[in-house]
């Protein structure tokens, strides 16, 4: 039995424009055709509005379009109604002009009513701030909303604070302009972000998300375990309490899950060491776990994380593909969402694209933790001393008020430092940078590798970690060691530093921090 024809792109597009008036040319014909959404019965409305002539081209067309209403007003003495209708793929919205015949008006104009809707796209008169607008001939769906004293509409027309978004209807707050505009700009960096890899011959590798070593040895980690849901059950079934299980005073993790202490991870890159000392250039991009008890406007408790790792490679490499791909992360933005951008520069911060240029064409200061340190004395004074962890405001100082561009410093104490960075030959410093930037201050952390077995072997035991926990990870030093370096970039951070807002739970789908889970 032979396969069903699987339509093309061109062909799904030209089934869904249907066939064009007689007076359309053959090359508007295309055109029309060329806007329709594959996989579904609708034109985005960015693919109208957002071209260079603002979709003028596109008058006289039929098309389907379909949104939430923004604004909706009867006009005429309840004669016809102007929708403004959004659907998420752009900023700006799309004017329909819906006759009373043609549909109850009280039920399509309320703010965030769905609207599916065919019609004809048309000019509207001169002097109005539509290039086109849509004549509906026929309504195909409403998705109407319930507006009562019991569940009135929680997004009202009136401005709204991130901060009651977020705490009230984080679940509805994608319907506003500033949150739409963010999950645009974040999908335009993660796009960018792969893009810049794999031009770059890296391999996306996906590690785990669970693990049982401390990356970064802070301690500040989720742990993950069934013990507590399976003395539950057995409570259930026993009707008496068992407890959770115990062997010499202490918790048996040889009764969980893993049949060892378990936690969610803080960071992919010793994992990612691995496929680097075997593929050479690698990267994982993922989440990333936090239990830190911070309610700063800085800290989540899940959040992303871009980590690459490069096999032959020292600390001046690392900071060379670090600078490299922040640049191509702004430029990306400015080439691919300027309009969001645009946006937020009017809403949020005027600075933005302003910023994105600079850090896009300019080139990264380079300075020494030692150097950083004396430029900070001269202005902090009894703040600031050598060996110390530079604070936001010690970085924020760096990039905007002494070199006022980016800058990446070098070489820190290793006392503030993770074990796996390259210890120096002054046996006081490790070959670790982090790259600053304006408005947010690090951006980046990364580092050399230590790859010499005998010295991470001590940098493990100093830190006073588990050695049997990390032998697989000195089999990468045993077994045909490479000099490898990589760093982390926090991929929220750089939402904040492109967006301008001042509150990173606000540049995350669904933010998760002390007291926060649900939804």
């Amino acid at each position: 039995m032979s396969e069903p024809e699987v339509p093309t792109t061109e062909m799904a597009a030209t089934t869904l424009a249907e066939t064009p008036s007689s007076s359309s040319s053959s090359a508007a014909a295309a055109a029309a055709a060329a806007i329709w959404c594959e996989f579904s019965k609708r034109v985005p409305i960015k693919n109208i509005i957002s071209r260079p002539d603002g979709g003028v081209g596109l008058a006289g067309e039929r098309i389907k379009a379909a949104g939430w209403v923004k604004t909706g007003r009867e006009q005429g003495k309840g004669s016809f109604a102007f929708l403004a209708l959004n659907d998420g793929s752009c900023p700006g919205n799309l004017q329909v002009i819906v006759d009373s015949s043609v549909a109850q008006l009280s039920q399509i104009t309320p703010t965030g009513t769905y609207v599916h809707a065919e019609g004809v796209l048309k000019q509207p008169p001169e002097g109005t701030a539509q290039k086109v607008e849509l004549k509906v001939e026929k309504v195909l769906e409403i998705g109407g909303i319930e507006d009562s004293k019991e569940h009135p509409y929680p997004l009202p027309k009136a401005k709204i604070s991130l901060e009651v978004l977020r705490k009230k209807n984080v679940h509805l707050r994608p319907r506003t302009n500033t949150i739409s505009a963010v999950i645009r700009i974040r999908n335009a960096l993660s796009y960018a972000t792969h893009t810049f890899f794999q031009k770059h011959g890296f391999l996306y590798v996906q590690t785990p998300i669970i693990t049982t070593i401390d990356c970064e040895g802070a301690g500040e980690m989720f742990q993950v375990t069934t013990l507590f849901s399976e003395a539950d059950k057995l409570e259930k079934e026993l009707k008496e309490k068992p407890g959770i299980p115990q062997k010499d005073g202490k918790i048996d993790y040889g009764s969980d899950f893993f049949e060892k202490q378990a936690f969610l991870t803080v960071s992919g890159q010793l994992q990612l060491e691995s496929y680097a000392c075997a593929l050479s250039s690698v990267y994982t991009f993922g989440p990333t776990f936090r239990a830190e008890q911070s309610h700063t406007s800085r800290h989540l408790a899940e959040f992303w994380m871009v980590e690459p790792e490069l096999a032959c490679a020292d600390l001046v490499d690392d900071m060379n593909c670090a600078e490299a791909y922040v640049k191509f992360l702004c430029r990306w933005l400015l080439d691919n969402c300027l309009d969001d951008m645009e946006f937020m520069v009017k809403n949020v911060d005027e600075t933005a694209i302003d910023r994105l240029r600079l850090v896009s064409s300019t080139p990264f200061e380079r300075i020494t933790y030692t150097d950083a340190i004396a430029l900070l004395e001269k202005k902090f004074q009894n703040a600031v001393e050598w060996g110390i962890d530079l604070a936001s405001e010690h970085e924020r100082y760096l990039t905007e008020v002494i070199f006022k561009k980016p800058v990446i410093v070098y070489n820190y104490p290793k006392g503030i430092k993770a074990f796996y960075m390259r210890l120096n030959d002054d046996e006081k410093t490790v070959a670790a940078m982090d790259v600053l930037v304006p408005k947010v201050g690090e951006l980046i952390g990364g580092s050399q590798r230590e790859e010499r077995y005998d010295v991470i072997k001590e940098r493990i035991l100093e830190a006073g970690l588990p050695l049997d926990e990390y032998d697989w990870y000195l089999d990468l030093r045993r077994f045909g060691t490479a000099k490898h370096s990589g760093f982390g970039l926090g991929f929220e951070r750089m939402v904040l530093f492109a967006t301008g807002l001042d509150n990173i739970r606000d540049v995350i789908p669904f933010p998760r921090y002390p007291g926060k889970a649900d939804r």
